[in-house]
């Protein structure tokens, strides 16, 4: 993972870290149970279960054989992580804040699997209309963005570098839009109209997924638009949207070619609040029967229709996202042993 030692230079284990011949100790998997290791190989080969990066010292235990550093882990952890009996997926969040170039995406490849997939999240200069007040945008904060729904763009700087870094581990690029102000844009119809135009002008050879987190754009003419331009709807457990039931209704008459899941946080809580109850990560907290059972059942429905399912979990979900892994996936294959 060398792209990665740029970012944050060298990092020391933690004092008194076991040491072989002057060196740290090279970071390795927990000694994990029969029972997980068999609940991996019974679950169905094209459900790919993954968290959101693999960067959290928390998952000491349960990922990682001990406690390491944040850049520790993103420098070295990549090839632990793809290693767990369940983890077939990650999502990559950090492109929606900054895009990578295809060198960064090609230092991946040989750490994984040939069958692992990265679920990629696409930058938000494509799916917000206004720069976000933040530092990170820089001069351009709180202004327009003039590539907001650009497919040259995003051709450019979202898939081109993934397509050339990592080739067939490429998952689904999502495009997540957060709550727009349609009035601003001339209401719900010319969004869509534009967002099509958008999708149907994206580069062939990847699949793509839109995640929207506007109650009113979740309506037939936008199941139409994803249908005409051949994309996926992300399903998605976030407290913007309805349940993931009430989007499946929705997408009764169209069930597209990939199921994708991002399983983010539950009613009632706020980003924040739930990173400063969950953290560091390490268990569950909060239980959300109802998304897992909705979960589990969108991806049992896609072995049906003998489609790839691609779910990303957030720690945000429940407290900790390989236990909430391990719980979905718990879940998959009873209910499929059931039927």
């Amino acid at each position: 993972m060398g792209t990665q030692q740029s970012l944050f230079g060298p990092e020391p284990d933690p004092p008194g870290k076991p040491r072989r011949g002057g060196r740290a100790q090279p970071l390795g998997c927990p000694d994990w149970s029969a029972t997980l290791i068999e609940l991996g190989q019974s679950l169905p080969a094209r459900i790919h279960l993954g968290t959101s990066s693999w960067t959290f010292p928390g998952w000491a235990g349960s990922v990682f054989d001990r406690t390491v550093s944040k850049p520790k882990l993103v420098r070295e952890g990549l090839p632990v992580y793809s290693r767990h009996p369940l983890f077939r997926l990650v999502g990559v969040d950090r492109t929606y804040y900054a895009p990578m170039t295809r060198e960064q995406f090609e230092a991946w490849v040989p750490a994984v699997p040939e069958s692992f997939r990265f679920l990629i999240k696409a930058s938000e200069n494509v799916t917000v209309p206004r720069f976000p007040d933040h530092p990170r945008a820089g001069d351009r904060a709180g202004q327009d963005n003039p590539w907001f729904l650009d497919p040259a763009w995003a051709r450019d700087h979202v898939v081109a570098p993934a397509l050339d870094g990592l080739g067939d581990h490429v998952a689904v690029i999502v495009f997540q839009f957060s709550p727009l102000r349609l009035a601003d844009w001339g209401g719900t119809g010319k969004v869509l109209q534009r967002l099509q135009r958008f999708l149907s002008d994206l580069p062939s050879g990847v699949a793509y997924a839109v995640e929207v987190r506007n109650r009113e754009l979740l309506c037939p003419e936008y199941v139409e638009v994803l249908r005409s331009s051949s994309t996926d709807h992300c399903f998605n457990v976030h407290p913007s949207v309805p349940d993931l039931s009430v989007q499946r209704e929705l997408f009764e008459s169209y069930s597209g070619k990939h199921r994708v899941i991002r399983w983010m946080l539950q009613r009632g809580f706020r980003y924040q609040d739930a990173l400063d109850r969950y953290q560091p990560f390490d268990r569950l907290v909060d239980e959300d029967l109802e998304s897992r059972q909705q979960a589990a059942d969108l991806c049992r429905e896609a072995v049906e229709l003998d489609i790839p399912a691609f779910v990303a979990v957030n720690n945000k979900a429940e407290g900790s996202a390989p236990m909430s892994i391990e719980k979905l996936a718990a879940e998959i294959v009873e209910g499929s042993r059931s039927e």
